[in-house]
């Protein structure tokens, strides 16, 4: 059942929210995204490999920095130290699956040709959007955990087997624009071929239409949606309490434009980005399979997960390194 901010309890720390928490953490990303589109990112403009750099480091350090905010939040609570472990292991988590979120991005992006300058307006009303429909999410799975125990194993199950079909599949990529929804959207939503600068919406003869960038953004909406279904079930499984568990999903997904904007040039030199996150995923599937029987500790899952994403990029800068020259040829 839906908890009240007052009285919501983690299966996996004995803690409770205080009533000022979610007031803070609402009021807290409200403030960073005003500030971020008012002030850094007012006029468009192409966003540099060092713009991106300092960005994503400010935006990690808010993400890291609030694991201590809920150390301190939950101090003096049976277990409360738990919540900070819980809290930075799911973060670790969407981050590291949200990578791949960025190369679909990229590709959407490269598809419907948006000039760089126009990309990060869209990303923001993306990432707003995200953060609204994980919202929901979480209270619904926290909701469904907590009535009916054994559908971690339903979840643990789906989530093997995502972990296993991007093993397998790999890199293939698809029409974004080839989709069913797509094609409802250009049906009832008029459309023009041109763009107005980083505006979704401009008028043409007097009559409002819908600039291209607004279809764009309803497929990056579509293509979150989908990662959602497999990254909120992974955060529950370190966590059911509902606060701990947005507030990771929240500071991992609000970085990632600047994480797109690094990474979106240099995907291909990550060659082993895709076999860790289809790794992780059936980890964490196999821990939600056994959660019922057995717990897996969270320091456990925190160590394996920051080995599998170390061993990742290390491997792939060393596979760089010996088949590419300095010229970027084959060695």
């Amino acid at each position: 059942m839906l908890l009240a901010a007052g009285s919501n309890r983690s299966n996996f720390a004995d803690i409770t929210v205080p009533e000022w928490g979610w007031p803070v953490l609402i009021g807290t990303i409200s403030v960073l995204l005003l500030v971020d589109i008012l002030v850094f990112h007012r006029r468009a403009h192409v966003i540099k490999l060092k713009e991106a750099l300092i960005e994503s480091i400010v935006w990690i350090s808010f993400g890291v920095a609030f694991m201590f905010v809920v150390w301190w939040m939950f101090r003096g609570q049976a277990d409360g130290h738990q919540a900070g472990i819980e809290y930075i292991s799911g973060y670790l988590i969407e981050k590291s699956l949200s990578i791949d979120n960025v190369f679909v991005w990229a590709m959407i992006f490269a598809h419907f040709q948006v000039p760089r300058q126009y990309q990060h307006r869209v990303l923001f009303w993306g990432i707003f959007g995200a953060l609204v429909m994980r919202l929901i999410f979480i209270f619904l799975g926290v909701a469904i955990i907590e009535r009916f125990d054994y559908i971690l194993i339903g979840f643990g199950a789906f989530l093997i087997y995502t972990g296993y079909g991007v093993l397998r599949h790999g890199d293939e990529d698809s029409n974004p624009s080839d989709t069913k929804t797509m094609k409802l959207f250009h049906k009832f939503v008029p459309t023009t071929n041109e763009l107005d600068g980083q505006k979704l919406f401009t008028r043409v003869n007097g009559k409002r239409f819908a600039t291209p960038l607004l279809a764009v953004l309803v497929i990056i909406e579509i293509s979150d949606l989908i990662f959602a279904v497999d990254s909120v079930p992974a955060v529950l499984a370190v966590s059911h309490e509902q606060f701990i568990v947005f507030g990771a999903n929240a500071f991992a997904i609000m970085g990632l434009r600047a994480l797109y904007f690094l990474f979106a040039d240099i995907k291909d030199r990550f060659r082993y980005l895709k076999p860790a996150i289809s790794v992780l995923l059936m980890y964490v599937g196999a821990k939600m399979l056994v959660a019922h029987w057995y717990h897996v500790p969270t320091l456990f899952s925190l160590g394996f997960i920051l080995t599998v994403m170390t061993v990742a990029i290390v491997a792939s800068v060393i596979h760089d390194r010996k088949h590419y020259s300095p010229q970027g040829g084959n060695s």
